[in-house]
């Protein structure tokens, strides 16, 4: 193999492809990455067995056609500390050569025949969606997933489409986030899957032109998706997602109009005097005012004020700060309705109809 390729493009690539090498494995070949140079471009293809990630360089001069496997940390480290605008990659059988203007790196190669195959998207997509609607379905909802959850269906994000509509369900069992968005195009049956955590925030950095058009296919137990330049294909969570629709509150009767900027530098200054024991701040609205106010024992108490339109019964319920401000955070819009029943109630966030925010409240008492 004999390639000269744009350093800053082989840099982007090698990053991405390398979030998704194994850190700990028994087997060394899946701390690498395989690189495959054909016709006039470079294949950078890397697999923990459960991700897999296939990206594409253009940017590149291909001589001699062939393929590589090298660890992808140092060959990341070597490409990243490069002043070079292009760089030389000669590879043989034991080895790959990198060179610069001036300098020469020998890395130490494995047998191309022993790297595990990746999948690669092939026939109809099921969904096509723009990558602007995906980025945000995502970041609407990936922060509310479960972190090493013995109820193994919760540590992914759920989606489903429903005729020509996506939606992505993400639940820790205390919160829950719910989105939509409108595809491009759908294929086939409505259907429901489970997308591992790991797998969204990988795909979130392959999101970054907002007006690509994203590929989606779901075969029976992975998800295969192409923006272009790269496909990222993951294994599906088995297990039974809750049934999120009885988890939204429908009989909560008072909502107000929240300014997001405002809200969200409130929560953060009243969690400042929070402790794990006392991990919660209070809300109450009353006459036109809603009152954030925390106490963390031994340290001292806040209390912050805010005007808003409420006319009203007076409520009050505690959240965790951090809850909210995972939510407020991620909002693209400056107003938002909160809306509750009543302090032993779960809140419930609205923007608009494409996205929901229910959270459980805590005992303040």
């Amino acid at each position: 193999m004999l390639a000269i390729a744009n350093r800053n493009a082989l840099s982007e690539a090698i990053a991405v492809a390398g979030s998704v090498v194994a850190s700990r494995t028994p087997k060394p070949i899946l701390q690498c990455v395989k690189i495959s140079a054909t016709g006039s471009e470079l294949l950078l293809t890397a697999t923990d067995l459960e991700i897999g990630m296939r990206y594409v360089v253009r940017q590149v001069e291909v001589s001699e056609p062939g393929e590589v496997v090298v660890p992808a940390d140092k060959f990341s480290q070597i490409v990243r500390e490069s002043t070079d605008e292009t760089l030389e990659l000669n590879a043989d059988a034991d080895r790959c050569h990198i060179r610069g203007r001036d300098s020469h790196f020998q890395v130490f190669a494995q047998d191309p025949k022993d790297f595990p195959p990746v999948a690669e998207l092939e026939g109809q997509a099921d969904i096509e969606v723009e990558a602007a609607v995906l980025r945000k379905l995502i970041e609407r909802t990936s922060y509310a997933a479960a972190r090493e959850n013995t109820r193994y269906a919760i540590n992914g994000v759920l989606w489903e489409r429903k005729g020509q509509t996506l939606v992505l369900v993400a639940t820790d069992g205390r919160r829950l986030a719910w989105a939509s968005g409108a595809v491009k195009k759908a294929a086939g049956s409505e259907t429901s899957r489970i997308v591992p955590i790991k797998a969204m925030s990988i795909l979130l950095r392959l999101l970054g032109e907002p007006e690509a058009i994203v590929q989606i296919r779901f075969l029976p137990n992975q998800l295969v998706v192409s923006t272009g330049a790269a496909t990222l294909s993951s294994v599906l969570l088995e297990g039974n997602f809750p049934d999120y629709d009885k988890v939204i509150p429908r009989d909560n009767d008072k909502s107000v109009e929240l300014d997001v900027h405002e809200l969200h530098s409130a929560v953060r200054r009243a969690a400042l005097l929070t402790s794990e024991q006392s991990k919660g701040i209070r809300l109450s609205f009353k006459d036109g005012t809603l009152v954030l106010a925390s106490r963390a024992p031994e340290q001292g108490e806040a209390t912050i004020s805010m005007d808003v339109k409420y006319d009203k019964e007076p409520v009050e319920i505690g959240f965790n700060p951090t809850f909210l401000s995972d939510a407020l955070r991620i909002v693209d819009v400056p107003s938002c309705v909160l809306v509750l029943k009543d302090g032993s109630r779960p809140g419930l966030m609205r923007i608009g109809d494409d996205f929901v925010y229910v959270i459980m409240p805590v005992n303040l008492s």
